[in-house]
């Protein structure tokens, strides 16, 4: 459940505030797979924000991170351990 939400103009920016409880359980699917991928930490989700380089846009992928490592060219060894590596805590 989302608490509040804040909008600013220009260029439209929106912050969402979430309960910590509600953190906890965040689940989403996976935009490769489609299985439930938990976004909360400790899950296995990654969030991918993608921008062109010729105008405004992006776009967001939601992935689990074998279903991204499985799609990066075999040959490039280091952005897949990348991938399997990011952000997760030892």
């Amino acid at each position: 459940m989302i608490e509040q939400i804040h909008r600013w103009h220009p260029p439209v920016s929106v912050r969402l505030n979430i309960r910590p409880a509600d953190l906890e359980s965040l689940t989403r699917h996976c935009d490769f797979c489609g299985e439930p991928i938990t976004l909360s930490p400790g899950g296995d989700a990654l969030v991918l924000d993608s921008r062109s380089n010729d105008g405004p846009g992006s776009h967001t992928i939601v992935s689990h991170r074998h279903c991204l490592a499985e799609r990066i060219r075999p040959e490039n060894t280091g952005e897949r351990a990348r991938a399997l590596k990011i952000g997760k805590m030892c």
